[in-house]
């Protein structure tokens, strides 16, 4: 990895700065109903302790405009974490300021302290100088552990790391950076791209990119009838960017130019609205009155067979509307052969990975990410503002 390691730092007596992602769903009681989250840094939290750092963690929860907001605490966040690790953690009401302060200057060695919500105060997402030198008061040493935020150029994510030195990568952050690194950078060929969602427009730069290391892109979900009606294909009433017919054209062109197979759908689900009690059928030409909810059985078992033959799989997108029951089987079956393969699989954005979550197969991936719109960010080949402004490795 490019970038220093927590595991490359002296820790012991020291003021550790941990940027997490704490950004759990609460219950209207202010219960938390999924601490994946929290569990993700469990390894870099119980590093640091070990190691004898006094950690400040410090995240943002919701998105409160910059004002506090009692719905939007981070209070649960440090009853959850104290329950995991077995030891009470610390909680400060306010990220910043005197009583911030004295909390982390009075933490012995192994002590936690969580911090309340960065975005109770608008400088965060501002990425103010002033704001962030207010954070960085708080520690000698940073550590970014919330690759979902690495996205984001926030003052906890990017402007503290300028400010604490090193600043370093948690033990998520190196997980996440080796195996997204390797798939866009040395990857064990043959490659295959899983693209699906609902539009192109959000996919250009990946899609883009892959064309580089891919061998094989197959596309699913709304977006592949914005390729299908380039191809002067039936659509019926699917989804259509028009403004981007141009591009999809131009970009299955860059494929066969550059000898990649981008697979499109040969049959369809379709219904005639997005419903659960919607009647659904199979057809290979979408006629009008019907739109494309799910990729067909003929599609499902071409692209299992290009799945089963990879050697590299990445997954950024669902098959169709997998959320209604009887419109998911193309993404369970995507899902389900990814499982069955040997081969090396990266699992990125909230749907494909709430898929494989729902399949029960999420043991069976090589690597999910924890970050949707940063592993997007990162495999379109675009940089991350909270992974730059890490201490390069010399």
């Amino acid at each position: 990895m490019a970038k220093l390691s927590i595991r490359d730092v002296d820790l012991r007596g020291k003021r550790v700065f941990m940027r997490v992602d704490f950004n759990v769903p609460l219950d209207e009681s202010g219960k938390i109903t999924d601490d994946t989250r929290i569990r993700a840094s469990l390894p870099t939290i119980k590093l640091a302790t070990e190691r004898g750092a006094r950690l400040i963690l410090a995240s943002h929860l919701g998105r409160p405009k910059g004002k506090f907001n009692p719905k939007m605490t981070l209070r649960p966040a440090a009853v959850r974490l104290g329950e995991l690790l077995g030891k009470p953690v610390k909680f400060a009401e306010d990220c910043v300021g005197p009583e911030a302060e004295q909390a982390a200057n009075g933490l012995a060695d192994g002590d936690v302290l969580l911090l309340e919500n960065v975005r109770f105060h608008p400088e965060e997402e501002k990425n103010d100088s002033g704001f962030a030198q207010r954070l960085a008061a708080l520690g000698e040493v940073y550590v970014m552990d919330a690759f979902g935020s690495a996205h984001r150029a926030h003052a906890s994510t990017e402007a503290v790391a300028h400010l604490l030195q090193p600043a370093v990568a948690g033990l998520l952050m190196e997980r996440e950076l080796e195996y997204l690194s390797k798939a866009i950078h040395s990857p064990e060929h043959p490659v295959v791209a899983i693209v699906g969602g609902a539009k192109v427009s959000d996919k250009i730069d990946l899609l883009k990119n892959f064309l580089n290391q891919a061998d094989t892109i197959l596309v699913g979900g709304a977006m592949a009838y914005t390729f299908l009606k380039a191809q002067g294909a039936q659509t019926g009433e699917s989804r259509v960017e028009s403004e981007k017919l141009g591009l999809a054209k131009d970009l299955l062109e860059e494929a066969a130019r550059r000898n990649v197979a981008l697979k499109l759908p040969k049959d369809h689900v379709v219904a005639e609205k997005i419903d659960a009690g919607a009647a659904a059928e199979t057809v290979t030409a979408i006629p009008p009155g019907r739109m494309g909810v799910d990729i067909g059985p003929a599609t499902r078992a071409e692209y299992t067979e290009w799945i089963k033959g990879a050697k590299t799989i990445v997954w950024n997108g669902p098959m169709g509307v997998f959320e209604i029951p009887q419109f998911a089987a193309g993404t369970l079956a995507v899902a389900k052969a990814i499982a069955e393969s040997s081969a090396i699989s990266i699992v990125g954005g909230g749907d494909s990975v709430a898929a494989v979550k729902k399949a029960g197969l999420a043991d069976k991936i090589s690597h999910i990410s924890t970050g949707g719109g940063a592993s997007l960010e990162f495999l379109s080949g675009i940089k991350l503002p909270g992974v730059e402004a890490l201490t390069d490795r010399l």
